[in-house]
């Protein structure tokens, strides 16, 4: 099989553009095909890129314009909903070139992201709902909703969570797992809070849960996780108006110390709502010409802090990868051995912290009584032992030849 030399990117997010620089930077010619008909720079809230997404970020050249617009955030304190400190903790390491995790808004990382794609020549096409996918003599064929298809070597699904493109590398694979939550979130000025740029407030509220951090400009960017036991249906949500759950999340929160009614009050812009979703194991990533990377393959909740950065993780793998190792089988496979532990075990510590969100009743009571005697050694266990190292300090060179039989990596 001759090395490829083209490459159809479904998803244009942030693992696609990631995704087309790194292929670039291997040698190939990436397309991205983007299903929104214009740039979708105002979808979602914020998120973190934890350091070691920085520092892969490093390795395409696109870390600084990425998390410029955003603020350092190191470390989290936990309150219950009786204003009960319940502990502290880092969320990230200090790397030795003073490098460290951010929190940015989601618009301004994915206009980042796109900006340096196309500083570099990186095509984005819009409009492109991927409806088919098949292998073709020498390549793959995709076939689009408004008619149109494109031909390549490979296919790249960066499709997030509800990937199209890994229905179409595997029919009975499982689809994502609902975890419980419902997540929206905003930005306050004019609101005065009790905390330091940098470090974000976790309240573990009676009916919700609840979390904000301080801007250096003194926005207040908040977001709240609602229990729905129930799964919505796609676009459900859709239909519920910001009035309505301006209403809902200040009842929820009403009785709760801290800042959270106050926070829901005084958002002025629109809010809307998206269930959370996990893909703790897929079992097929890829075939001969096409694979899932990052959400689409492997979705940790947001609890992780994790999601962007390991999808530019996947991204700089695949394409040193498919640099070194003849033939795509060959570097998919390997770049499967190299990411699947690491992701999963990411995936399984977010699910554990999940089950504390939503505590009630004796549960709850329980776990505000243990979490401030179990926190202090858990964080010092995370910041200075072997998990911090592995989740944090990871570190992809993208110098270094990826082996013929690379085994797995943390």
């Amino acid at each position: 099989m001759t090395d490829p030399r083209t490459a159809l990117v479904v998803g244009g997010g942030i693992a696609g553009p990631a995704a087309a620089m790194a292929l670039q930077k291997a040698g190939l010619d990436p397309v991205v095909y983007e299903a929104h008909p214009a740039s979708a720079e105002g979808i979602g809230a914020f998120l973190t890129v934890a350091v070691n997404g920085v520092d892969a970020l490093r390795a395409l050249g696109a870390d600084q314009p990425a998390i410029a617009a955003g603020f350092p955030t190191t470390a989290i304190t936990l309150w219950s909903g009786t204003g009960k400190r319940l502990g502290a903790a880092a969320v990230s390491v200090t790397l030795a070139d003073g490098s460290t995790g951010s929190t940015v808004k989601r618009a301004d990382l994915y206009q980042a992201m796109h900006d340096q794609a196309a500083s570099r020549g990186i095509r984005v096409e819009h409009g492109k709902h991927l409806a088919a996918a098949e292998t073709i003599s020498g390549g793959v064929r995709a076939r689009f909703a408004d008619g149109t298809s494109a031909a390549g070597d490979l296919l790249i699904g960066c499709d997030g969570v509800h990937s199209a493109v890994r229905r179409i590398i595997d029919p009975d694979a499982p689809g994502p797992a609902y975890a419980g939550l419902i997540n929206l979130g905003g930005y306050v000025r004019g609101v005065q809070v009790s905390a330091d740029p940098g470090t974000y407030h976790m309240i573990f509220g009676k009916r919700a849960f609840f979390g904000y951090a301080l801007a250096p400009d003194s926005e207040v960017w908040w977001f709240a996780n609602v229990p729905a036991p129930g799964e919505p249906a796609r676009g459900a949500l859709a239909s519920i108006g910001t009035s309505q759950w301006r209403q809902r999340l200040t009842s929820l929160f009403a009785g709760d110390a801290g800042p959270a009614a106050r926070l829901i009050e005084a958002t002025a812009h629109g809010l809307a709502a998206s269930p959370v979703h996990t893909m703790p194991r897929l079992p097929t990533w890829h075939t001969d010409r096409m694979i899932v990377i990052g959400d689409a393959a492997h979705a940790p909740s947001p609890t992780s802090g994790q999601g962007a950065s390991l999808a530019i993780e996947d991204a700089v793998q695949l394409g040193r990868c498919l640099r070194d190792l003849p033939g795509p089988d060959r570097a998919f496979t390997a770049f499967e051995q190299l990411r699947r532990p690491r992701v999963e075990r990411i995936i399984k510590q977010a699910a554990r912290i999940n089950n504390n969100k939503a505590a009630t009743g004796a549960a709850r009571v329980f776990r505000d009584m243990m979490m401030p005697v179990m926190l202090p050694v858990f964080v010092r266990f995370i910041a200075n032992g072997k998990p911090g190292k592995q989740l944090y300090g990871h570190h992809i060179d993208w110098d270094t030849p990826v082996p013929a039989h690379p085994g797995t990596t943390s």
